[in-house]
């Protein structure tokens, strides 16, 4: 069998702006099933309009960093000088569309909608993980590590918030942190550079931000 042809640079452009327009316009699909499935029982009660409602908006964020970091692993991958470490970032952002689609399918089953921002959060964090990328090989894979980790807390904290009675968003949280956690151990293992402390809490407030404004729009 003839070794597989590597894509040229202009075809890793389009595939990126082929995923991207996917990504924001089209459905996710997931290669696994997602945890919430396993969580979903006929004759369990149905959540208060209060915890509905809250269940949503937690999981509207969650969504977006599910776009977000669909961008950051494209834009990474697309700037990526080293053939491996690219596919590196092509496999975590497999990973991440099963997360995506998992966030799409519980905010359909509360009654959610996506962020009416999603465009504006997916073009700047594209533009991030470009310069991250540009910055070196090292230094994109500890922004990776930085991100995780932020991002682990973040689910960590959802958990304490979520309604005791949601077990479907539960398990949906869960097993995201679960696979962020992984990811940044991987990252650390491929030769990531720590960021510097300044950059790490200019990451914190862009991502506070974010959150507080997708809760709600």
């Amino acid at each position: 069998m003839p070794p597989r042809q590597a894509l040229s640079g202009l075809d890793r452009v389009l595939s990126s702006l082929d995923h991207g327009l996917r990504t924001l316009f089209g459905r996710p699909s997931a290669g696994r099933a997602s945890p919430a499935n396993q969580q979903t029982k006929p004759d369990a009660p149905a959540l208060s309009p209060q915890d509905a409602q809250l269940s949503s908006a937690l999981m509207r964020v969650n969504h977006v960093g599910e776009i977000c970091a669909q961008a950051l692993y494209q834009s990474q991958s697309l700037v990526c000088r080293d053939p491996k470490l690219r596919r590196h970032f092509e496999q975590a952002a497999r990973d991440e569309l099963d997360h995506l689609a998992w966030t799409q399918q519980r905010l359909d089953d509360l009654g959610g909608r996506r962020s009416y921002l999603t465009p504006l959060w997916y073009g700047g964090a594209f533009g991030i993980g470009c310069l991250a990328g540009l910055a070196g090989d090292r230094i994109s894979l500890g922004f990776v590590v930085e991100t995780e980790r932020q991002v682990e807390q973040h689910l960590a904290s959802h958990m304490e918030r979520l309604p005791a009675e949601d077990h479907a968003s539960r398990a949906v949280v869960a097993q995201m942190k679960e696979e962020e956690a992984r990811h940044a151990d991987e990252a650390l293992a491929a030769g990531a550079q720590l960021l510097p402390a300044p950059i790490k809490s200019a990451m914190r407030l862009s991502a506070k931000v974010m959150t507080r404004t997708a809760h709600y729009i």
